[in-house]
Parts: structure tokens; sequence; C-alpha cells
């Protein structure tokens, strides 16, 4: 007699009907395999290009007024042109991303990256750069949503590795990202001939485009749709074969037993009804007061070291290396390990609150004079550096993420995020009028940003990470 085919009596076959259902697989998955590990690479690869991108013209934004003769009017929307675009990009990722889906999303966003950095770098003129900036920003805004989706998606809830690691990596991969940028700077000042010094940004803007089409490549090979998504659409096939090929899960369709309660309209009007409102409100007021406070410090890095340290464009790009590296990436990395063993609420606070010591220290500081004031400002600066990566830099993508079921979680990213490109715009607008007016007692204005957030989250006790939102045990 023949036997009776493998996968009949050896792999067992567990039956979905639901969203939930496919979260508990996930869940309960012991091990991932190199697949569903992959399509969480890329999704991180898509950050590491946002940052880069944001990160570029942090140092040649001073030779880019030179070649322009720009006006401080023309140089406000130069440097805020990328958040401007960025702003809507994440309007219109995220509801793209939770109406179509992850992975079409996904794929087409790296056009954007390629075509801005290519027109950036070779811009004529400022008009024709500000454009680019702006695409660029919208591909960063498109990006971002539908990365974090993956993340949250494509990862157990709990254990080590899970979904709040897997979100929070996004900071790490962000100061690396910002780490290469300032790199590379250093490699072509190197380079360039040293009366072409001027095209160190146009240099650094083309490069972006090279990683761009090396991710397209993969993900056209690697990349799958959220199993989630697929079976909150109803699809439930493609959640069986995507379980299949991403854990190696073995499942079958069946039909619901019981009328489920229809998923949430993919709406931004969802966001601001119970029981979300108040965790639209924590997850905006964190994202402007963060985006404010990032781009006082983490934009105007070299500018300020430039002031602190009098020093030169190899002294000013060193030190804004070493402090992004040694400080915000092992920050990161701590955050990573923070994700999956306490509240993200807990961490978050305390996170803002060494910010707020490191910036009050700055405050009086002021403009240092003698070495042992400046290697405090110094220290100061990457204490506020570390502060991000472990705390508000981390959690900035996990509160929203986890906090919205499937059906709603790309815009509810998306909007967050447009409001921390809201919070950047105006920073890199009004932050050089403040430096101008006050110096470095711009800090004092600054530092309430990292009050503000505490307040909320004492008031909002809500914790993304108590329970999967996906999974309602229905």
């Amino acid at each position: 007699m023949s036997s009776l085919p493998v996968d009949s009596t050896i792999i067992p076959s567990t039956p979905v009907s639901s969203v939930s259902d496919v979260a508990r697989l996930i869940n309960n998955r012991s091990q991932q395999n190199s697949y569903a590990r992959m399509i969480v690479f890329l999704a991180l690869g898509g950050v590491f290009l946002d940052a880069y991108d944001l990160t570029t013209l942090s140092y040649g934004i001073d030779d880019v007024v030179r070649e322009f003769n720009l006006t401080p009017t023309l140089t406000g929307l130069v440097t805020s042109s990328i958040m401007l675009g960025t702003i809507m990009g994440n309007l219109i990722g995220g509801w793209l991303t939770d109406k179509y889906g992850r992975y079409s999303v996904f794929m087409a966003d790296m056009l954007f990256f390629i075509v801005s950095a290519i027109a950036a770098g070779l811009a004529p003129n400022v008009w024709v750069l500000i454009g680019a900036r702006f695409l660029m920003g919208i591909g960063v805004g498109i990006d971002l949503p539908v990365a974090m989706s993956y993340l949250a998606e494509f990862s157990r809830f709990a254990g080590k590795g899970n979904k709040a690691a897997r979100l929070a990596a996004w900071c790490p991969m962000w100061y690396a990202a910002s780490s290469v940028c300032f790199f590379i700077i250093f490699a072509l000042y190197f380079l360039l001939p040293q009366q072409h010094l001027d095209w160190l940004w146009r240099a650094s803007l083309l490069f972006g485009a090279v990683p761009a089409l090396l991710i397209i490549a993969v993900r056209r090979k690697f990349m799958n749709e959220s199993p989630l998504w697929a079976a909150n659409q109803g699809d439930l096939a493609s959640a069986v074969r995507i379980l299949r090929d991403s854990y190696g899960i073995h499942a079958h369709e069946v039909t619901p037993t019981e009328q489920k309660a229809p998923a949430p309209k993919v709406s931004f009007r969802v966001l601001f009804q119970p029981p979300y409102r108040e965790r639209t409100l924590v997850a905006g007021v964190m994202n402007i007061c963060i985006s404010f406070e990032y781009t006082a410090i983490a934009f105007f890095l070299p500018s300020i070291l430039a002031q602190f340290l009098g020093a030169g464009v190899f002294e000013t790009i060193s030190a804004s290396l070493g402090l992004n590296a040694l400080f915000a990436f092992t920050g990161g990395l701590l955050g990573m390990r923070l994700a999956w063993k306490y509240p993200s609420r807990h961490v978050a606070m305390a996170g803002f609150a060494l910010q707020f010591v490191a910036l009050v220290a700055l405050a009086l500081i002021g403009h240092p004079q003698a070495t042992l004031t400046v290697a405090l400002a110094i220290l100061m600066l990457g204490v506020w550096l570390f502060a991000e990566g472990f705390g508000p830099g981390a959690q900035l993508m996990i509160y929203p993420a986890l906090s919205y079921p499937t059906s709603i979680r790309a815009t509810g990213v998306g909007f967050s995020r447009s409001l921390s490109g809201i919070g950047s715009a105006l920073a890199l607008f009004i932050l050089p009028i403040l430096q101008a007016a006050y110096g470095t007692n711009m800090f004092w204005i600054v530092s309430l940003s990292a009050i503000i957030p505490i307040i909320f989250l004492l008031a909002v006790r809500h914790e993304p990470t108590q329970q999967d939102i996906d999974d309602n045990h229905d």
C-alpha cells in the first residue's frame, strides 16, 4: 500500500480564519527563518536611506549658501523643503500602505530616492535643489510608515527580538546612516581636489542614489506582503501562503464560523475616535517635540561644534562623526535591549528626563571658552544623543506602530510622522533666527521639548507593549 503524502501525515496544518489567528501563529513561532529576517533587514534598509538623505545637507548647507548666494529666507526653504515633502509623504504613504498593501508601496518609494538624489546632486540652481529635496522628502515620508508596518508585522510580540525591539532598531540604523553620511563626507574631503571641496554637498547627495538602486533590486527578490494585512483584507489564502514562505508555518484557510466585526476603515478620522484618540494625541506630541529637539541638536551639530571648537572643516566633520558613532549609535543599541524588557512609557520618560538635564547644562555653559567647559559642552551633546538613542528615539516608532491595529497602523504612523515633519520644518526655519538672537540661550527654549512629552505620558497611561493589539482573542 502506498504511503500518504508527507505533508498530510508529518507536517500539521493550522486553521486560519482571522487576523488574530495569523498574529497568534507569528507570536507562537519559536524560530524565524532567513526569509522573514531578510524582510526585516530590507525594511531597515529603507530607514537607512531616510536618515542618509535627511543628513546629507547638515554639513553642506554652508557651501550651498555660498554657491547660490542665498538669502536667509531661501536658506530656510532649502533646509525645510525636505521636511515639507516628508509631511506630505507621511500622510499619503501611510494611507496608501493601509489601503493598497505594504508590498506595492514599499517597492515604489525607492524611485523617489533615486530621482531626487540625482536631481539634487546636479541641481543647476536653488529652485531645482528645493524641488528635488521636496521630492526626496516625499520618498522619506512614504517609506517610514510602510517600513514600520513591516517591522511590526514580521516580528513576534514577546521575547528577545520582539516587535518593540525590531521597531527600536530603526534608531541605531538611523544613527548608523548619519555616521555613514559623515564618513562619506569625510572620505570625499580627501578624495576631491582641494580647489573643488565645494562639490562635497553635490557628491554626497548623488551617492544617495547608489544604495537606493541596490535596495530596490534586492527588494524585488525577497519582499512579500504582510500576512496580517492580507488577512485583514479577507485574503486568507495569501496570508497562509506568506506564513509558509516567510516563517515555514503550515496553515490552511477556513471560513469563519461567526460574523466578525468589520475592521476600522482606512481613515484619519478613526485615529481620533475611541480608543485611539488619546494614543494619537500622545504619539503626536512625542513626534513634534522629539523632532524639534533632534533638529536643534543633530542637524545643527556641525555648526554647534564649529562654534564650540573654533575648528575647521576636518575637525568639525571628525567630531560630528565621533559623537554620532560613540553616543547616538550606542544609545540606539541600548534602546533595542530596553525595548523588549521594559515598558515603552518608562523608557521614553527616562530618556526625555536625561535630555532635559543635558539641554539645561548646555544653556548654563553658554559659549564655552576654557578647555574644561568646551569638553563639558561636547560631553553634554553626547549625553543628549545617547539619551535620544535609548529613549525618545527608539520609542518614537514603537508607540504609534503598536498602538494601532494592522488595518490603520501605517495611517497612524504616517500621521504621527507628519507631525514630526512639522516640528522639524519649524525648527529648521526658526532655530537659525533663535540662534542669531539668543546664541546658546536657545537651549532653554529647546529644553521645553523634553519636558512636555513627559507630562502627556504621565497623563495618558496607555502602554503599547502590554498586549498585541492584532491578537484580540476573537
